[in-house]
């Protein structure tokens, strides 16, 4: 049940071991095996994978159950196999970011304070070169001037399972003309969002990640992602959804219940 889990609250375990994962990963860019997560919590095996089975129903990382040694996938805003952004603190690699949109975050986490980070990736369409500069949740510089970050799967579609496909969907392109290339390689429509629309969406989550001990859960619920999203003017109708209704929009007489065009 990925999709509206009804609320719940996290254990201390699994509180413990988010808070571990954070910083083992901005320290190491990398995830922790099952004996750094005993040796950093106390927490004994049983223990840290009931934690990580919280986790993951709340959103905070994918593991994958099926293995003995149940590794790390990923812990937003870190992935631990290569993605489309890789992040580079102080001139080194440090860690692939979940996507091209989780990589907007990554300057905002505590231990990467006044530090600046560099993501360096590629364009979805055509694989050319991009990158961003940001600086505690502020872009400072990135290029080309026309980058910005496709989505092809709907809120609707996120997290059936977990949120690797989700993390998927979300690519750098060089432009709209880049994005609609995309889209016709895929063959699925996505809508674009601008570097600051796409920033705007991932600061909520970015403010509160490891400054906030014992926030809670996370759950996808996709009419008020939905919202949100439209709420940034974000053209969601590639989605098949209604666009963004804009400041001084008016309704057409002919919209209107009971009366035709």
């Amino acid at each position: 049940m990925p999709q509206n889990v009804p609320e719940f609250r996290f254990s201390e375990g699994a509180l413990k071991v988010r808070q571990f994962l954070y910083e083992y990963w901005c320290a190491n860019g990398r995830g922790p095996n099952l004996r750094a997560v005993h040796e950093g919590t106390g927490l004994t095996r049983e223990e840290i994978i009931e934690a990580y089975k919280e986790l993951e129903l709340g959103m905070m990382c994918v593991v994958d159950l099926s293995t003995q040694n149940v590794h790390v996938l990923k812990a937003p805003p870190f992935s631990s196999y290569p993605t489309v952004a890789e992040v580079h603190v102080d001139g080194r690699f440090l860690a692939y970011a979940g996507c091209a949109m989780e990589s907007l975050a990554v300057s905002m986490m505590p231990p990467l304070s006044d530090k600046q980070v560099r993501i360096e990736g590629y364009c979805a369409c055509c694989l050319d070169a991009v990158w961003i500069v940001s600086l505690n949740g502020t872009i400072v510089a990135y290029e080309p001037k026309s980058l910005a970050i496709h989505v092809s799967l709907s809120p609707r579609e996120w997290n059936n399972t977990n949120i690797v496909h989700m993390c998927d969907a979300m690519n750098f392109v060089f432009d709209p003309e880049h994005a609609e290339r995309y889209e016709r390689k895929i063959c699925r429509r996505g809508v674009v969002f601008s570097l600051d629309q796409a920033l705007r969406f991932v600061t909520p989550t970015g403010r509160s990640r490891m400054w906030q001990y014992d926030r809670g859960p996370d759950y996808m619920r996709p009419q008020r992602v939905l919202d949100f999203i439209r709420s940034l003017g974000v053209d969601v109708s590639g989605w098949g959804e209604s666009a963004p209704k804009l400041p001084g929009d008016r309704e057409k007489p002919w919209a209107r219940r009971g009366t035709s065009r």
